[in-house]
């Protein structure tokens, strides 16, 4: 088995070992990751974090032992915390990273950092004030930062810089939690999931005081919330029919 660091800002993670395959994640600076199949130009990998596969671009890697994988993972995740910073190498040269960035391979990869950080857990409360530094990012299918970012992304991001762990799919964090019977019974924080026709989850948001949803959906924006589902603002209609309200923390 061989491991990796990501030592870049924003890397791909494709369904196939293409450069026009389907972007399905992105691997931020820093993520760690196993390396499942290594082929010419591509590999494919499971990130440390989630638990996530795709197959990334094998000069947007570095490898790193197996020593240096289970040592840093079993590190509590020290996080960049604003919204654009820099890492510096040892030639000087600066590598832009976003937020969210992991820091902890800082010395693997012969990096300084002199910016803001986290490892701590936050509060509950402080999930919305770190929602609101996403307001306006456009969608972006697969996309985990405030240039894009998909609506699991956006909640998974919002909870990991606050210290919680959340899975990558909507379908996959709507199995943690326990499930509420009502909206209010929810508090700001808590997650809502919606489905399709079909009853497959395939939206989530994050909800707000007095009714109000923050979410991924053309951008990351504020909508209304009631029982039936989202209801749009601007299209004066219910974009999202409501299937669970889940308490994570």
């Amino acid at each position: 088995m061989q491991y990796g660091i990501c030592n870049l800002s924003i890397v791909p993670l494709r369904i196939d070992p293409s450069d026009t395959s389907e972007l399905v994640t992105q691997v931020l600076y820093g993520e760690f990751f196993k390396v499942l199949e290594q082929r010419k130009s591509w590999s494919r990998i499971r990130l440390a974090y989630d638990n996530y596969e795709g197959w990334i671009d094998n000069k947007q890697y570095v490898e790193i032992s197996k020593e240096n994988y289970t040592e840093v993972t079993s590190q509590d995740h020290l996080l960049s915390t604003d919204l654009i910073e820099y890492v510096q190498d040892e030639n000087d040269q600066l590598y832009t990273i976003p937020i969210g960035s992991s820091l902890n391979g800082l010395d693997l990869l012969n990096h300084s950092f002199d910016g803001n950080s986290s490892a701590e857990r936050q509060d509950k409360s402080k999930l919305i004030k770190t929602a609101f530094l996403y307001l306006n990012a456009p969608y972006l299918w697969g996309g985990k930062t405030p240039f894009g970012i998909d609506c699991s992304g956006f909640t998974q991001m919002v909870y990991k810089l606050n210290g919680y762990h959340l899975l990558r799919d909507a379908s996959q964090q709507a199995t943690q939690g326990h499930a509420l019977s009502f909206i209010e019974e929810s508090e700001p924080g808590d997650l809502a999931f919606f489905d399709n026709a079909e009853g497959a989850i395939t939206h989530v948001g994050i909800i707000m005081e007095d009714n109000y949803i923050i979410h991924a959906h053309g951008k990351v924006r504020i909508d209304r919330l009631d029982h039936s589902g989202i209801y749009n603002t601007d299209k004066r209609l219910h974009t999202h029919k409501l299937r669970v309200i889940k308490k994570i923390i």
